[in-house]
């Protein structure tokens, strides 16, 4: 679920104390994309929305949430419907995840 190797690699790179800081604002920017895609998707920007919340969550390892979206993208791009439950499940999961074990410093497999 959780690309850890990636998330030591970004505390390695800005440091313990940054990492908390890059971690806050990460959930803060997200979390806000991700409560408009459950509550008012808006059709015409949901690749946008998608692309965003892609490239925020590959910098912190979140490598199932990340294929989720990549899916989801590439069925609009085809003109497919698309169902975001399973998304929203997962960035719950995978946020949960790491805020517990991502903070703290703890490797999970």
């Amino acid at each position: 679920m959780i690309d850890w190797t990636r998330v030591e690699e970004l505390r390695s790179e800005v440091g313990e104390d940054a990492f908390d800081e890059v971690l806050d604002l990460f959930l803060e920017e997200v979390d806000e994309v991700m409560n408009r895609l459950r509550e008012t998707p808006d059709p015409e920007c949901l690749p946008a929305d998608l692309h965003f919340v892609r490239g925020s969550a590959l910098n912190l390892g979140l490598k199932d949430f990340c294929a989720i979206c990549q899916g989801i993208e590439h069925r609009l791009a085809r003109g497919e419907s698309v169902e975001l439950g399973k998304l929203l499940d997962c960035y719950a999961e995978s946020k949960s995840l790491l805020m517990a074990q991502g903070r703290a410093g703890t490797k999970v497999a």
